[in-house]
């Protein structure tokens, strides 16, 4: 009876179950918290081979902007990665100038239309689906700057022939849109050098009003203003050079908008650049890294030394033991110790897999410096896929430790399928384990080593990493191999096994931890699509249990596990502002709104910190959050800023590469009238934050 009722619960469980489990029809249209974006097609039915235009369409929040090909001093220009379809390359509408202060950028506000062409597969067959997609993504700014993405698609049945081909319901929209992108000039234009860089003219008479948009960066200076002057029966505009001015010989393009008395018109133009073409100086600070930029400053450069570096990566290494996602693991690898068997090949194995999955996120990190991205320590728990995928494995881990299934005979090795197995398997996935659950964290030493090793060549890199690996490893290595040190371990009996389970309450908060990460990263439904996981992965295990571990049993634990992985896959992150988590007395961090407070010489103090990140959560509960420190704040005016690296923001990546930092947390007091801030210890006590502010407010400070 028991086994037939099994059977219709199982059925009824997979059933809707696996009818998810293939990703459904990208849409059309999606929102974020600041654009709506659709795919709109000039065709209701394709043809194979057929070439048509879609457009992406961007209703953009009020006072917010995106960007053109050409960002201007900051910004990003929105990208479409497709999927299904040859596509051709993006054709912008006419940018506007978008000004914040002395930093100039070109996008749009409102209402901007993207067109695209696509091919239809020669081969697509008459009577299927024609299914392109598009990965979108975008930088959205007004004060602070949020990147967002969307994933959209089209749905078109596919014909026989051209003539069967039906226009779309939205090719009269897509036709004005098409009219809006600037068309080649039907006039000539030259180019000749001038004092501050060149002068751009053409034969059109008439021209009251000229601006010149470069398609790509540097080549003018944005923010300097652009003279127009007659010439003869036509026009010149004299334009100062950007930071990477056109070699002459080269050419310059981009698109020039004029007003007559007929009204504005926008053109394309290209032209070679004279020999002579100066460079205009532009505004003081024309061209600097705003807080929006997209090409932060390079850090400067750490007169650290290498052996120093491999110490401190070494003792940092150490001190992470004791966070509170590793040190289960250490304790769980320790009570290995206890029983009988080869202790100094499994302390080796376990090192080995320290040392692996080091090596391994220093080449990643290498990999992705090398394509120009800008990453630091804990850059993989900005993907919400990787946070819930380690929040199963923790949480599989929990249910071992528990008793709800055995994955070996004994408790070296956990971590995930792999980690659970008996002798040096085990131990080498185990290490792997501790590495993964390490790399939230950040350990008082490692800040300098970090951003030492991430401004180094490769190898020095992969070196101060390996180091950081052995100082994780050392504990259990020296007690791996100092028989000595294992008499200090308690003798064997049923407290081991009561202890075991005591374990798993640790691993269990950890999960719920990376939930809560989750949650700022994915939403809720992102939070709801982790729960049914683990609601899955512990019905299966349960059924495994309560089986016996029969056939039936271990395929539902092997369904559910790989069901609860396919949710994993769905879960996507959404877009929202800064926010300093609702705390009162807080504000969001800009660059912009620090600048300002430091030119009403007002004390600053700023957090840049990440919800995913143990030691920042643990300094703002026992210091930052504590009356005394709160009260010091109020009596001394301070505005506390806080910045929030939970998703991935290049502004703040920036930030703390500019203080010689790889991750957070990162902690600076700006002192009235202080020419730079003060950088506070990656740990912090209520005491030490209380004296930094009443140091830095009295009379006797240092002023710029």
């Amino acid at each position: 009876m028991l086994s037939s009722l099994r059977s219709v619960f199982l059925a009824l469980l997979i059933a809707p179950l696996a009818a998810l489990a293939a990703p459904p029809d990208t849409p059309s249209q999606a929102a974020t918290e600041h654009v709506q974006a659709r795919l709109v097609s000039s065709q209701a039915a394709v043809a194979p081979g057929q070439r048509f235009t879609v457009a992406l369409e961007q209703n953009i929040k009020p006072h917010w902007h995106t960007y053109w090909l050409n960002p201007g001093d900051s910004g990003q220009a929105t990208t479409m990665a497709w999927t299904g379809a040859e596509a051709g390359p993006i054709q912008w509408p006419t940018p506007s100038i978008q000004a914040i202060g002395p930093i100039v950028n070109y996008g749009y506000e409102g209402r901007a239309a993207l067109l695209v062409e696509l091919t239809v597969p020669a081969d697509a067959k008459p009577g299927s689906r024609f299914k392109p997609g598009a990965d979108v993504r975008w930088l959205v700014c007004k004060d602070v700057c949020i990147p967002e993405q969307v994933a959209l698609g089209l749905d078109l049945p596919v014909v026989g022939s051209a003539a069967e081909a039906k226009v779309g319901a939205d090719a009269v929209q897509i036709d004005e849109w098409r009219a809006a992108i600037p068309k080649p000039a039907p006039f000539a234009v030259t180019l000749k050098p001038a004092a501050q860089g060149f002068a751009l003219g053409g034969s059109v008479a008439g021209v009251t009003k000229a601006y010149f948009f470069a398609d790509t960066w540097g080549a003018v200076a944005h923010s300097a203003p652009q003279a127009l002057k007659q010439d003869g029966n036509g026009w010149a505009l004299e334009i100062p050079a950007g930071d990477e001015p056109v070699k002459a010989g080269q050419p310059l393009s981009g698109v020039v908008v004029l007003t007559t008395a007929a009204g504005e018109q926008a053109w394309t133009v290209s032209a070679p650049m004279p020999e002579g073409a100066g460079k205009g100086p532009g505004p003081a600070d024309l061209n600097t890294p705003a807080a929006e930029s997209a090409a932060p400053a390079p850090p400067p450069e750490s007169d650290l030394g290498l052996l120093p570096a491999l110490a401190l990566a070494l003792v940092g290494g150490l001190i992470l033991n004791l966070m509170p996602c590793v040190f289960p693991v250490l304790s769980i690898k320790a009570l290995a110790l206890v029983n009988k068997g080869n202790h100094k090949a499994e302390g080796l194995a376990y090192t080995a897999g320290v040392l692996a999955s080091f090596a391994a996120l220093a080449a990643v990190l290498i990999a992705l410096r090398a394509g120009g991205q800008q990453v630091g320590w804990g850059f993989q728990f900005h993907s919400p896929v990787f946070v819930l995928v380690v929040a199963y494995v923790l949480f599989l881990v929990g249910l071992s430790l528990s008793g709800l299934f055995e994955i070996g005979g004994s408790f070296t090795g956990l971590g995930s399928g792999l980690a659970a197995r008996d002798g040096l398997a085990g131990s080498f996935f185990t290490g792997v384990l501790a590495a993964v659950v390490a790399t939230p964290c950040t350990a008082p030493f490692m800040g300098a080593a970090l951003a030492f090793a991430l401004a180094q060549p490769a190898a020095v890199m992969v070196a101060v990493f390996l180091a950081l690996g052995l100082g994780l490893a050392l504990p259990f290595l020296l007690l791996a191999f100092w028989p000595a040190a294992q008499r200090w371990l308690p003798r064997p009996g049923a407290w081991m096994d009561r202890f075991k389970q005591f374990l798993a309450f640790p691993m269990y908060a950890a999960v719920v931890w990376l939930l809560w990460v989750l949650a700022q990263q994915a939403g809720p439904d992102g939070v709801a699509l982790a729960l049914g996981g683990l609601v899955l992965m512990a019905f299966g295990l349960w059924w495994r249990h309560s089986s016996g571990a029969s056939w039936i049993g271990t395929g539902a634990a092997v369904v559910s596990v790989v069901l609860a992985l396919g949710a994993a896959a769905w879960v996507k992150p959404v877009s929202a502002d800064v926010r300093s988590a609702g705390e009162s007395g807080t504000e969001a961090y800009s660059a912009e709104r620090l600048a300002e407070l430091r030119g009403q010489n007002k004390p600053v103090f700023v957090n840049l910190t990440a919800a995913w990140c143990i030691s920042c959560l643990v300094n703002e509960r026992v210091a930052l959050s504590r009356p005394e420190v709160k009260d010091a704040f109020a009596k001394a005016g301070v505005v506390y800023l806080k910045g929030d690296w939970t998703r991935e923001d290049p502004k703040i990546t920036a930030v703390l590469k500019a203080h010689g930092r790889s991750g957070v947390p990162l902690y600076l007091y700006y002192a009235p009238g202080a020419a730079e801030a003060q950088v506070l210890p990656q740990i912090l006590t209520p005491g030490l934050v209380v004296e930094t502010v009443q140091a830095g407010s009295s009379p006797n400070a240092p002023r710029s």
